[in-house]
């Protein structure tokens, strides 16, 4: 056998790495190179004047105990998670159990519900930052002829309502993503006891209560921990639309670590906020997955 034709039959052959190859090479370079590059940049500290870093292991993770600013984003970044997560499953499942239904022109109903995903979170933003301008923006004026709100406290010019309204576009983007989970779950479903609890009079309500959630109980589950982990991470809406702002209102974890990265370029800093914010997620996933028997 030549060697040409080695490299050949083994691509052809049924062993799984020329397979498992091309995808665990991205993973090692787009996902384990980074965190362990983060975390070699944890224990150096940045001297801003002279701009080098020097090896001090506890220094980063010291003073991130003890900032107070991280403390506040933790804080900021479970209430933004748990109000948006909250609103979104609810929303989600409400609007599938609307959409589940064979008539005509449903279908079309469904597949307008994915126009939201392709936008670009960072439009999405841009977007909600000119409907909530105080001049001229249709949510703002539409809030003023209400009387819900006066133009002195402009939404995202606020503390009290510049988280809501950063919330209020996630809600818009990602209610969409939970809609198709819980249809997916929803047409999944035996038809069997629905006919039975409808033969012995049970009403939609019983019905919903004591068969639908039971047996949706798993994808719901799972849809709260994919939604949640990406809530974590949030960014592009706070950079965009508050830039963290008014004051530390709105500011996350991963908006205070860009904030450390892009305008302090204190990279070793950044870079250990960055991974307490990974390890706040797994710890968080873990107990989840725990409380909750989540199976994959």
């Amino acid at each position: 056998m030549t060697k040409r034709a080695l490299p050949l039959r083994w691509l052809t052959s049924e062993h799984p790495l020329p397979w498992l190859f091309p995808v665990t090479s991205l993973l090692i370079v787009f996902g384990l190179y980074p965190v362990l590059y983060s975390l070699w940049l944890s224990f150096y500290k940045r001297n801003p004047a002279t701009r080098k870093e020097k090896f001090m292991p506890s220094w980063n993770w010291e003073k991130l105990l003890s900032d107070e600013r991280v403390w506040d984003a933790v804080q900021i970044t479970f209430t933004y998670a748990f109000i948006a997560l909250t609103l979104q499953l609810v929303l989600g499942l409400t609007i599938a159990l609307i959409l589940d239904s064979d008539k005509r022109g449903f279908g079309v109903l469904r597949a307008l519900m994915t126009l939201p995903l392709v936008v670009p979170p960072a439009v999405t933003g841009m977007m909600f930052l000119l409907m909530y301008d105080s001049s001229f923006g249709v949510i703002s004026n539409s809030l003023y002829s209400l009387g819900l709100l006066s133009p002195s406290t402009p939404i995202l010019g606020t503390g009290s309502t510049a988280l809501w309204g950063v919330i209020v576009a996630d809600v818009w983007q990602w209610t969409p993503f939970m809609v198709l989970i819980m249809l997916a779950g929803l047409r999944a479903l035996p038809r069997e006891p629905f006919e039975a609890a409808s033969i012995d009079g049970a009403s939609s309500f019983q019905a919903f209560v004591f068969l639908t959630l039971p047996m949706m109980s798993k994808i719901i589950a799972l849809a709260v921990l994919i939604r949640g982990i990406d809530l974590f991470r949030i960014f592009d809406y706070v950079k965009v639309m508050t830039d963290s702002g008014p004051g530390t209102a709105t500011e996350t974890l991963t908006a205070y670590a860009g904030t450390v990265y892009f305008k302090s370029a204190n990279f070793p800093y950044a870079s250990t906020v960055a991974l307490a914010t990974l390890i706040l997620v797994l710890i968080t996933a873990s107990l989840f997955i725990k409380i909750f028997k989540v199976r994959f």
